[in-house]
């Protein structure tokens, strides 16, 4: 691995690779992108990552470091030049780190659960939960941003990374499942904010069209089934 001291090891269709990739371009680190399926490449990701086995890896001078939000605090702690992700402020921060963990343990599992369904009982009730977590996100939002255009404030942060970064899988569920999950009446927050954070420059050649996405997850569901 020798060439750049900044190092991304995942793929581009992984939403937790996609928060390591918009952290790095908003504090403009160059790095390398290094490919690593980890279905195929096991070998080199268990060297890598031995406990967790996942993606993404972040290489810095030769050191890996481990699981998407610890890389992202991370980005934000060496790499102090442009706008902090995480708010300096003690209390901001716990409430920034309180609500990626909620993203990150009870929202966004629901979403897998939600592609994997079968029959219209079932998926009406991942879509009761779905919504009850998008209504406590639609209320964290209109808090956080104290109306401005971020959870962050004025510029990207900590939450709107732990979220925005599965906005790409967000639009291909809903094309997967046939239901809405950003909604315009129930979550216009929300909406407003997806449609501004996917326009940044940081994040806008990051996230995959969702219908791309959508093909991959389909295909990949057909090669399991083989």
């Amino acid at each position: 691995m020798a060439g750049s001291d900044v190092k991304l090891v995942g793929i581009r269709p992984c939403p937790y690779v996609n928060r390591a990739q918009i952290a790095l371009n908003l504090k403009s680190v160059e790095h390398e992108f290094i490919e690593l399926n980890p279905y195929t490449d096991r070998d080199m990701l268990v060297k890598l990552n031995p406990v967790h086995k996942k993606i993404p890896v972040l290489i810095h001078e030769e050191k890996p470091v481990c699981e998407s939000l610890i890389v992202v605090q991370y980005i934000d702690e060496v790499w102090t030049n442009g706008t902090a992700i995480l708010p300096y402020d003690p209390y901001d921060r716990a409430i920034a780190l309180f609500w990626a963990s909620y993203i990150e343990e009870k929202w966004s599992p629901l979403l897998g659960e939600l592609r994997k369904a079968e029959g219209e009982e079932e998926k009406a009730a991942l879509m009761e939960k779905i919504w009850q977590g998008m209504a406590l996100l639609e209320e964290a939002f209109l808090k956080c941003s104290k109306g401005k255009a971020f959870f962050g404030g004025d510029s990207i942060g900590y939450v709107d990374i732990a979220l925005g970064g599965f906005l790409g899988w967000i639009k291909a569920t809903e094309i997967l499942a046939g239901r809405k999950i950003l909604d315009g009446e129930k979550t216009a927050g929300l909406v407003g904010w997806s449609e501004r954070f996917l326009l940044d420059k940081a994040v806008k050649d990051v996230i995959m069209e969702p219908e791309k996405l959508a093909e991959i997850y389909q295909r990949y569901q057909a090669s399991k089934a083989n």
